[in-house]
């Protein structure tokens, strides 16, 4: 947005505190790469892992950071205060306040605050659709679809057994469809809610009038036409499934 941004993270401290030292270290460098004079980051030697390691102080402050809010928080903001300032030729304080969490405890909640998100640029009347806007999770979600070719498997259908993991295989976001019930082991939002499920709720949401509020136009498409989504397709990839 022009003036703020929205995260939906979520927290396990208990899978941090389980990572081996090893991990930790890795997982730090991944995030805080060490840089040659030239600006590059290497690729993380063992012997570089086994050192750090040694140090059990930094190892559990480490350990700590990768699993706390405030600090990624802190991650978060201040490359994007300096890139601002930067770009504005001027220095100090870029965010007003520090940011303000909100925890969300149930199912429920949890797609009520995914799907506000998402919509927060349509109601903001900064894009005539959900699926306009560049930088929202909901649009990052789709442009993959288009890249690994899964576009046209989305579908109007809330029957679980269209469900297709391939849609968001390989996506930096947790999928929508929470996997571990079935033995898959992936992290999701809510399980048995499929991406095609979750962008009719979307839609179906963006159309809600509030006060002070934009909302789709009533004659406008649903999202899954607005999308052009090949039923053909679909049928034909159907029959080949067993």
């Amino acid at each position: 947005m022009d003036n703020h941004l929205h995260v939906l993270v979520r927290l396990d401290s208990r899978k941090a505190r389980e990572w081996s030292v090893d991990e930790v270290v890795r997982r730090w460098l991944s995030v805080f790469p060490l840089r040659d004079t030239a600006g590059n980051a290497p690729p993380v030697s063992q012997a570089r892992v086994g050192l750090l390691a040694q140090d059990g102080g930094w190892v559990a402050k480490a350990r700590k950071r990768l699993g706390d809010l405030s600090w990624f928080m802190k991650c978060l903001k201040e490359p994007l205060a300096r890139l601002a300032n930067r770009e504005d030729g001027c220095s100090g304080a870029f965010w007003e306040g520090r940011f303000k969490s909100i925890a969300v405890l149930d199912e429920e909640s949890l797609l009520a605050t995914a799907a506000y998100i998402d919509l927060n640029p349509v109601a903001a009347g900064l894009a005539a659709t959900p699926e306009d806007f560049t930088h929202t999770s909901l649009r990052a979600r789709l442009d993959h679809c288009r890249a690994n070719g899964t576009a046209g498997t989305l579908r109007d259908d809330l029957s679980t057994q269209t469900r297709n993991p391939a849609q968001e295989a390989g996506l930096w976001l947790l999928p929508i469809d929470d996997h571990r019930p079935r033995g898959e082991g992936r992290v999701g939002l809510i399980a048995g809610c499929t991406l095609s499920c979750y962008l009719r709720l979307v839609d179906a949401t963006s159309r809600v009038l509030r006060d002070g509020k934009t909302s789709l136009a009533p004659e406008l498409a649903p999202i899954f036409q607005r999308l052009d989504v090949d039923q053909d397709a679909w049928q034909a990839l159907r029959r080949r499934v067993p």
